[in-house]
């Protein structure tokens, strides 16, 4: 995401980064080319023109042009006023205590992934101990009440609906009274779209919004129609109020012009963005975080509670024990394999490490590869998991058979794999000698 802003915004504040002083004429430069970027990442031109005055009057100050180092600073400056333009700090939902029911109501046009969002909002909401319900209240689109019963199954959340109901209100009401009677703390509405605003929806959502009293007014909109969805969002806010904005398909948005107008623009709060089609798949924004990845110092925090939301503390450290006793086996690559997969795709996690977002392209990952060693390895039985010196010539022809590769990929992942098991035997050993540790270190350049 943001591959060209990010690029962009490296190579400005990268002509200043390290410089023992800078001029006006060197801060000049950078912003314009700033931007420049801004306004081809689709944002919208009065938060362009706030952003880079902003800039400009803190940047020529005494403070960075006769600073220690005068590059950093100017960094620093951009960094926080990208964290300024995108909101701040997280906003989490505003929703009430358990023993009171709380409404969340979710906007949106057709085709920006509402009931789908609302789904992925009810398991998340699940996952942290609340008791969602999901409210078909989309009646015009066909399939839509379908849809949401499928994912609300899929999560193990129900779904109130009324068959052939008509009054999108009326579902209201009768959702409110099935929620008292099961114990429901948390209801989610998913209400009807329109390919594009008109006064008959505005009008339905009006009453919807009335007859739910909502405590969060959310509107879903598509990220990759840039300065669309900030309009849309202004108009849903001026006819039905907003609490904050979901952002879909905010994985493919390498532009990123909504999410940097969103708060200036309507004032509402970016809460959540969606990063793939997966239930799993929503996550909270983070304006900071966000800034160091358009700045390409990557999210390293975000990436370690990707990992931590996979394996646990506990399963870690039983991991690592066994590791550490047993030796790394081949079930232990599978099983990280697995969990890898679980955290996303390879290309967003390498773009939260420092310096690597817009390095790495599609073609770069051999995701082939990734799914042949994945194969190979569940082709093997449990036994020759645990101990692959009995992997033979026809225990290698029956996995390349098994797995559907060749005899000589199944030999060159065991070999691959004796190199990672002797790499991992010898960080075990580091790990408790650290005089041992220290003496490698010092003989690879590393040692003072």
């Amino acid at each position: 995401m943001f591959e060209k802003l990010t690029e962009k915004f490296s190579d400005a504040l990268r002509a200043l980064s390290g410089k023992a002083s800078i001029t006006e004429k060197n801060i000049d430069d950078a912003v314009e080319a700033i931007k420049l970027a801004l306004l081809e990442a689709d944002v919208n031109l009065r938060v362009v023109r706030r952003f880079v005055n902003s800039t400009i009057e803190e940047a020529k100050g005494e403070k960075v042009l006769r600073s220690v180092d005068p590059g950093q600073q100017f960094v620093k400056i951009v960094h926080d006023k990208l964290v300024s333009f995108l909101g701040d700090a997280k906003q989490d939902l505003v929703l009430r205590g358990p023993d009171v029911i709380s409404t969340v109501l979710m906007l949106g046009l057709q085709g920006s992934g509402k009931t789908t969002t609302s789904a992925k909002l009810a398991s998340r909401l699940k996952k942290q101990g609340r008791r969602p319900l999901l409210v078909a209240c989309d009646l015009v689109r066909p399939a839509a009440v379908e849809q949401l019963s499928i994912l609300g199954e899929r999560i193990g959340v129900p779904v109130y609906k009324e068959e052939g109901a008509k009054d999108p209100a009326k579902v209201v009401k009768g959702a409110f009274d099935w929620a008292r009677r099961n114990s429901v703390d948390t209801v989610i509405v998913d209400t009807t779209g329109r390919l594009q605003i008109d006064e008959a929806m505005m009008a339905e959502l009006v009453r919807v919004r009335d007859a739910a009293k909502p405590d969060e007014l959310l509107l879903v909109a598509d990220s990759m129609t840039g300065q669309s969805a900030v309009d849309i969002a202004k108009a849903f806010d001026e006819q039905i109020g907003l609490t904050g904005v979901i952002l879909t398909k905010f994985d493919s948005d390498a532009r990123g012009g909504a999410a940097l107008s969103l708060k200036t623009i309507t004032g509402k709060p970016l809460k959540f963005v969606g990063v793939g089609e997966k239930i799993e798949d929503l996550e909270p924004f983070h304006p900071e975080r966000m800034a160091g990845r358009i700045l390409g110092m990557g999210d390293v925090v975000s990436l370690v509670e990707k990992a931590q939301e996979v394996v646990d503390q506990k399963t870690a450290e039983e991991n690592q024990r066994r590791i550490e006793k047993d030796g790394f086996t081949l079930q232990d690559w599978l099983d990280q394999l697995r969990s890898v997969k679980k955290m996303g795709s390879i290309k967003s996690m390498l773009e939260m490490l420092p310096g690597m977002a817009g390095q790495v392209s599609e073609q770069d990952i051999d995701k082939a590869d990734l799914k042949s060693q994945e194969a190979i390895l569940s082709s093997m039985t449990r036994k020759e998991r645990f101990n692959y010196l009995i992997i033979g010539p026809s225990r290698r022809g029956r996995i390349a058979k098994g797995s559907g590769t060749s005899v000589g990929e199944v030999a060159r992942l065991l070999k691959k794999f004796e190199k990672t098991r002797l790499m991992m035997k010898k960080m075990s050993k580091l790990g408790r000698n650290p005089k041992a540790a220290e003496a490698m270190m010092a003989r690879m350049g590393g040692g003072r």
